[in-house]
């Protein structure tokens, strides 16, 4: 079992993001969903421990508003794609010469921002993520805003329903969260669709919360589809999401 070590990391801001880091050998950078952690997406159902028995470092940041990171009620907290402002000083600091980059969800959206802002990993890793929820975000913002307005009188049966719960599970901060969504910045598709880097697309079987997974592999310039078991909340837990990162990080 590999020792976890979680340390803090001050940003471009000052801000304090928690880093947390477990193995040795060739890193790889995850980044986790809204409202969650990497202790909820890659630490406790065990991705975290089966890519470090596969021979990586994993490094694991809690973003802004999540997790053990920082989460400010300014507003001055929260430019434009902050996100990814926090991950380029991040990237920075490890100044890493080879290197893989994974996301999920929200995580994936930013590993997809990163990929347009000229970050240069070996290979790329999307999970969670549907063409419709790089394409057409600004529907997918207002859903989860409208999610932590109605957090206290929303009913079991409503659509919000599981994501505020989800929230409310993760003791999510949703001043700081709605400041955070409110950051996020459009994404370049066409940028990203001419990026020529090897690219997989990982997705629950009845995962359609940000769209088609499919479509996205296929319009991407070099990816690969590989489909799991679950919805967008359950895949999270099925050994297959690390198995599958393994074996397309392990392609020669």
């Amino acid at each position: 079992m590999s020792i976890l070590n979680s340390t803090d990391f001050m940003s471009f801001d000052g801000n304090i993001l928690k880093i947390h880091q477990m193995g040795s050998g060739r890193p790889i950078l995850l980044l986790h969903g809204l409202f969650s952690s990497a202790e909820m997406n890659w630490i406790k159902f065990g991705h975290a421990q089966a890519l470090c028995n596969a021979g990586f470092h994993v490094v694991m940041p809690d973003f802004r508003a999540h997790g053990q990171s920082s989460a400010p009620h300014d507003p001055a907290a929260y430019p434009n794609d902050v996100l990814v402002q926090d991950i380029l000083c991040l990237l920075d600091y490890f100044a890493w010469d080879d290197y893989d980059l994974a996301g999920f969800s929200l995580g994936a959206r930013t590993t997809a921002k990163l990929l347009t802002n000229g970050v240069k990993p070996n290979r790329a890793i999307l999970t969670g993520m549907g063409w419709q929820g790089l394409s057409g975000w600004d529907g997918r913002r207002q859903f989860f805003i409208d999610a932590i307005d109605k957090r206290e009188t929303v009913k079991r049966g409503d659509a919000h329903w599981f994501a505020v719960q989800f929230m409310k599970s993760q003791k999510i901060d949703p001043i700081a969260a709605r400041l955070l969504l409110n950051s996020f910045g459009s994404m370049d598709v066409d940028a990203l669709l001419k990026i020529d880097l090897p690219m997989a697309v990982i997705c629950g079987r009845d995962d359609d919360d940000n769209g088609s997974a499919p479509l996205l592999a296929e319009k991407l310039s070099n990816a690969i589809y590989y489909e799991i078991s679950g919805t967008h909340m359950s895949s999270v837990v099925e050994t297959d999401l690390s198995g599958k990162m393994i074996e397309f990080l392990q392609q020669t």
